[in-house]
């Protein structure tokens, strides 16, 4: 094995939801961020990485290990969400069944939240970085090469193996990284087939290809749903300069046209928002863009200078009609406040995607309401609907469970399973309202008028659609063998 190769991926697992996998063929596929950033990072000091995207390609476990074993690498990193966490661990006793000398490392959001207990449970996994992980990736490859002290290694978690009871040790965070600039480009000459391979979610872009980047890190704001622990409540950020290098090199190397901001804040500065835009407009780049942002920090200037700079959509995490909810939540926004800030993008001449969920401590048929009434009553383009899910870090998952760990729920932490279930609701309940909310909106004649114009104007759309209603055609209809024979249904069939 060559001491200088490491193989990063995103493990195979089930994103969607049991018998709605004919979701996939509009959802979104895009590469792992996280993963480019790592690449990049140990590209730098000399290793030679390469990435896996097994959920983009529909990879199976053993699939994975069979390119990790010819790959040969001394190194194997895995980013974790909560929901691919078994999988990891299945794919992590494969490779070291059929390459026993390596080393199989984890990061990402769900060790930042709970890596202590995720060693713990998972031998497979040899080491753990907790947070953001450019510069302890590095430490940790160069000590295992040189043999080095493992305690001097920042942001590790590791076994003691010492004692017959092994425990697991924990050194210091690094100090939260203020300057992104010094971050190398992220390596998307790694991904196979990019940027055609990858593609956003059907209606979140309006021409390709596309390519998604995070130019902020962390969000000052505290929802109780939310977990913060990997990039924290300090904002940082690229300056507009370098904003628009990445942009640039984009362009001329990969020919791309649309750009997702995945920051989880991108308007945090009104300063830095209103730089980048007028750098953009001064240099006159032919790109058109799509942010997150809240409804409590954007202005009619700022969304003005946004739309001229090519901002095409911006996703506001709305989530209810309720203010009681709302207040729940720790929003520190008013449903007033929601609907100005619509009503001043959608004068401004951008999309607005309204992110809303279903089932939070405390819903009841009769907020349900609220948000359906709410939905009519906004000029919002697009709404996207996710169940209530407690994710381990975030404040609402300690006020439900505790310190416990619930692992029997970890694999269905994908936002498309009700894991929870407010007082006042039962699960079937819930499984028909957020059918309902879904409905309420779409079959709203604006807005079936808009996506039909939509879709004839961009057949790349309409192919995706195709498939999509395809399998869901079949999926029901298997239903409905099922009912008439009692016999179980076979496994959805996939489209390439």
């Amino acid at each position: 094995m060559d001491d200088r190769r490491i193989v990063l991926v995103t493990p195979p697992y089930e994103r969607i939801a049991k018998g709605y996998e004919y979701v996939k063929h509009i959802t979104n596929a895009s590469p792992s961020l996280g993963l480019l950033h790592l690449a990049a990072e140990v590209r730098e000091f000399g290793y030679e990485p390469s990435i896996i995207e097994s959920d983009i390609f529909d990879m199976t476990i053993d699939e994975v290990v069979d390119d990790i074993a010819n790959a040969r690498p001394a190194y194997v990193g895995i980013t974790l969400f909560t929901v691919g966490v078994w999988c990891a661990a299945e794919m992590a006793r494969k490779i070291k069944l059929r390459l026993p000398g390596t080393t199989v490392i984890v990061g990402g959001p769900h060790i930042s939240s709970m890596g202590k207990e995720t060693m713990e449970r998972f031998r497979e996994f040899d080491f753990a970085i907790n947070g953001e992980g450019e510069e302890a990736l590095v430490a940790l490859l160069d000590c295992l090469r040189t043999g080095g002290d493992l305690a001097t290694v920042p942001a590790l978690l590791y076994r003691d193996d010492t004692d017959i009871t092994p425990r697991i040790l924990e050194t210091p965070k690094l100090a939260i990284n203020k300057d992104l600039d010094r971050l190398p480009i992220p390596a998307w000459d790694l991904l196979p087939d990019f940027p055609n391979a990858y593609r956003p979610a059907v209606y979140d872009f309006p021409r390709q290809p596309v390519a998604s980047i995070a130019v902020s890190r962390g969000c000052p704001f505290h929802c109780k749903f939310c977990d913060t622990s990997t990039f924290g409540a300090s904002v940082r950020a690229y300056s507009p300069a370098r904003v628009v290098e990445i942009i640039e090199h984009l362009q001329e190397t990969y020919g791309i046209k649309h750009i997702l901001f995945v920051d989880d804040l991108f308007t945090a500065s009104r300063k830095r928002t209103t730089e980048m835009c007028n750098l953009i407009i001064e240099k006159k780049l032919d790109i058109t863009w799509s942010c997150a942002s809240r409804v409590d920090v954007v202005k009619p200037d700022t969304l003005e200078l946004m739309k001229k700079a090519g901002c095409w959509e911006i996703s506001f995490g709305l989530e209810s009609g309720s203010d009681d909810l709302l207040r729940q939540m720790d929003k520190s926004a008013s449903i007033e406040k929601s609907r100005q800030a619509l009503e001043w993008t959608h004068a401004a001449g951008i999309r607005s995607k309204g992110l809303f969920m279903l089932g939070y401590p405390g819903e009841n048929l009769d907020t349900i309401e609220q948000t359906k009434r709410f939905l009519k009553q906004v000029p919002l383009t697009i709404m996207h609907l996710t169940k209530f899910t407690p994710y381990p870090g975030s404040p609402i998952y300690r006020d439900l469970y505790g310190t416990n760990i619930r692992d029997d729920h970890w694999e269905k932490m994908n936002g498309m399973n009700f894991l929870w279930t407010p007082e006042d609701l039962t699960q079937e309940q819930l499984d028909s309202n957020y059918r309902k909310v879904l409905m309420s909106f779409y079959q709203t004649p604006r807005i079936t008028w808009y996506y039909t114009k939509f879709t004839l104007r961009h057949p790349r759309h309409f192919l995706r659609l195709l498939a999509f209603f395809g399998l869901f055609l079949r999926a029901k209809l298997r239903e409905r063998l099922q009912v008439a024979t009692g016999v179980a249904p076979q496994a959805s069939p996939t489209l390439d």
